[in-house]
């Protein structure tokens, strides 16, 4: 598949993907993956990264072997939640994962930079020829589930990932304004297109809660209780504006955080897969 273009249509090459119809590609072969979830928002900003953290926390709390593909190439930010600080290793068999603390793999663009703050200036080709790169090249080895944080939008990444990755399902990421959750739709109708099932939505910024009295308000109005009502789609959680999430998350100890508000958008991810 070196040099794949995607479009069998013009392609003289007899590869097994042209022969079923599909541009999946294998993983590696000491790679045994039972679960892949992407993780995908139509929009920047409304804390994609963090949510997929997050959503590995509760699975590996769980007791399950889990993975974090960063396929925000141009703006990785799993290894900042993390606290992973260290180059990735490469040796016979592969392009070896770093670990977390609590023992979750992660592969990142970050940690084949010189500094973290280098900048990813590359043409589309070359970033998703990386995202295919670490999913054949990392050595990930036994994993009950595979995380894959997308960058936003509908570009040349998720359509890699959407094409060549054989996903189990999609999680999509929004916040509460009238704009994000327009711009949702087309991540929405991308997963459709694409007979790729979308698992639910995940709201951040929801509400702020009142440190005195406990009373919820939503700051930035509503929007994915409407996309959800239209589409069928579930709300799988609704996330606050937390400044210890926050401060957590920059300071690298996300597994550290006890908030349980993904704990039941787990629980239905997990159940899905059953």
């Amino acid at each position: 598949m070196s040099g794949c273009s995607g479009n069998c249509e013009s392609c003289s090459s007899n590869c097994g993907s042209k022969e079923n119809g599909s541009l999946i590609e294998p993983t590696g072969a000491f790679n045994n993956i039972k679960h892949i979830i992407a993780v995908v928002s139509g929009k920047g900003g409304v804390g994609k990264s963090m949510v997929t953290s997050m959503l590995a926390v509760q699975m590996s709390r769980k007791g399950y072997k889990v993975g974090i593909l960063d396929a925000d190439i141009t703006g990785p930010s799993i290894p900042k939640a993390f606290g992973i600080k260290e180059k990735a290793l490469q040796n016979e068999l592969g392009i070896l994962p770093a670990e977390t603390k609590t023992g979750i793999k992660v592969i990142s663009v970050n940690m084949m930079l010189e500094t973290p703050d280098s900048p990813v200036i590359w043409r589309g080709p070359v970033i998703a020829g990386l995202v295919k790169q670490f999913w054949q090249e990392v050595v990930w080895g036994d994993l009950d589930y595979l995380f894959i944080d997308c960058p936003p939008g509908t570009g040349d990444v998720p359509l890699t990932v959407f094409q060549i990755i054989p996903l189990d399902g999609t999680v999509v990421v929004t916040s509460p304004q009238d704009l994000v959750s327009m711009i949702v739709k087309k991540a929405l109708n991308m997963a459709n297109m694409m007979n790729i099932p979308v698992l639910g939505l995940i709201e951040n910024m929801s509400y702020v809660k009142c440190p005195d009295c406990g009373k919820e308000f939503s700051v930035f109005g509503g929007g994915s209780d409407a996309i959800s009502k239209e589409s069928g789609i579930p709300i799988l959680a609704k996330m606050p504006i937390d400044t210890e999430l926050a401060k957590q998350v920059d300071m690298g100890v996300i597994e550290l955080f006890e908030g349980d508000y993904l704990e039941e958008a787990a629980a239905r991810i997990e159940n899905s897969e059953k």
